[in-house]
């Protein structure tokens, strides 16, 4: 090596290592802007990608307001759209898309932990201190082989779900079947995008052509399933499966709730669609069970939808809320407050009504500051929902069922939609709205959470306990 090469060398050294003391010092100072920043950063590239001539099937350049509204859905793993995917973007838009989904899917903390690793080949402690708060590793150490796993698995897990697809898009009846490269890539599209909860679809109708079709359906219900369970869960199970004892509380009570949820939403969903002829009323018994398992799947956050939800009952309508909010696993591709916090509160309130002094769970004792953090993220989630729904109600104009409906879906990142968002007459100001909220609601309760944590601060005393009036 020349002395020009080992000058080159060092500069690039030192230049690593200014950024990287750049990344260190605003990961200490603020872990949570930190990941915004990025999250934002990364929204921006795809958004220009997205404005480029080459993205549209016209070869016109896209709307600003539609390139920001599908680049932020992308990156947020959300679905909601204001422009048919299948026929406004040309296959690279749709690449795009894509691409968006996969790196919105890995989440906003782990995404500035791997910044960090790809400008130092390794990771600081303050990059470990970010990433730990979203794959909960048990130990500081691990986290960079933790990234690791996170990524294999998820990708494991899309090409499995893709190898299922894949010979089914080769076999569609009604003469529907498509050609290899064409298959090939529809797989890949929906495995990713049902892993990640995102609800893209690349067929203009989406899967409503294939409603009574298991080898289409249930293959996309269980990869949204194991997306929304979290990193966490599905680290847990891929180690552990085996060994049920040893799982920790988080999981026990993410995969109980996650199921009791399912169970709830299939049967509602089930019984108040089920003479509807709109949707699950048109079809025959044996089709109305698969849909209705199907649409039980996919408030969770998965966004896909094999019936029309714009022609369903208002009393769907306000399940689906309530399930959209409460949203899928902690660090997962899902939105909402997660179901980790509903059950904590759940378990706090049963405590409190038996007049127990310990909040338990699974032999274990949960402490008060996670019934505090869970309190926090469900207020917080709350008066992000009704400021967005006033100010949606005030643009549109249109009714409050479908304009809580499609607030919750965006917040949540859900992305069904009772047609409202689609709409081409929907004013951008609307569209503005919708995209700040899918942003939000992917980054903000998971950013408070850390941020939240992160405070925790020790006193030298402590106050006289006096109780106030409740309920």
């Amino acid at each position: 090596m020349t002395d020009t090469d080992h000058q080159t060398t060092g500069r690039d050294d030192r230049r690593r290592g200014w950024v990287q003391a750049r990344i260190d010092e605003a990961a200490r100072r603020s872990p949570a802007r930190l990941a915004l920043g990025v999250f934002a950063a990364v929204i921006a590239v795809f958004v220009a990608l997205l404005s480029l001539p080459a993205a549209t099937t016209s070869g016109q350049r896209a709307p600003f307001v539609d390139a920001l509204f599908t680049g932020v859905s992308a990156v947020c793993v959300t679905g909601l759209t204001t422009v048919d995917t299948a026929t406004y973007w040309s296959g690279f838009g749709q690449a795009v898309i894509l691409a968006g989904i996969k790196v919105g899917g890995l989440g906003i903390l782990t995404i500035a932990s791997l910044l960090g690793l790809a400008v130092s080949r390794r990771l600081g402690l303050a990059q470990r201190l970010v990433a730990q708060s979203e794959i909960k590793a048990s130990r500081l150490s691990e986290v960079g082989s933790l990234l690791r796993i996170v990524v294999v698995t998820s990708t494991s897990i899309e090409v499995a779900v893709a190898a299922v697809l894949f010979p089914r898009f080769l076999t569609l009846p009604d003469g529907d079947s498509e050609g290899v490269l064409e298959a090939l890539w529809h797989s890949v599209f929906y495995a990713v995008s049902a892993f990640n909860n995102a609800g893209f679809v690349v067929h203009e109708g989406g899967l409503t052509h294939w409603v009574g079709d298991p080898w289409l359906t249930l293959p996309i219900a269980a990869a949204v399933f194991a997306g929304s369970l979290g990193f966490p869960v599905v680290l847990v199970l891929v180690r552990a499966w085996r060994r049920p004892a040893t799982w920790p509380v988080h999981t026990k009570l993410t995969l109980t709730t996650t199921t009791l949820l399912l169970v709830v939403s299939i049967l509602l969903i089930g019984a108040f669609e089920w003479t509807n002829p709109h949707t699950l009323g048109a079809l025959d018994p044996g089709t109305r069970v698969l849909a209705a398992v199907f649409e039980g799947a996919m408030p969770r956050s998965g966004g896909f939808a094999t019936v029309d939800v714009s022609q369903m009952n208002e009393t769907t309508w306000l399940v689906q809320d309530v399930l959209m909010f409460i949203g899928g696993g902690s660090a997962s591709t899902a939105g909402g407050i997660k179901v980790g916090t509903l059950a904590v509160l759940t378990l706090a309130a049963v405590a409190e009504a038996r007049g127990d002094r310990d909040i338990e769970a699974f032999g274990r004792r949960i402490p008060s500051a996670s019934v505090r953090l869970a309190v926090t993220v469900l207020l917080a989630g709350l008066t992000i929902v009704l400021v967005a729904t006033l100010a949606l109600l005030a643009i549109t104009g249109q009714s409050l069922d479908r304009v809580l409906f499609e607030v919750i879906s965006a917040f949540a990142t859900c992305g069904l939609s009772t047609g409202l968002t689609s709409d081409p007459n929907l004013e951008d100001e609307a569209k503005y709205l919708l995209a700040a909220l899918m942003y939000v609601g992917r980054t903000g309760t998971v950013t408070l959470a850390a941020a939240l944590a992160l405070r925790e601060r020790g006193r030298a005393f402590r106050l006289p306990e006096e109780r106030p009036i409740v309920g």
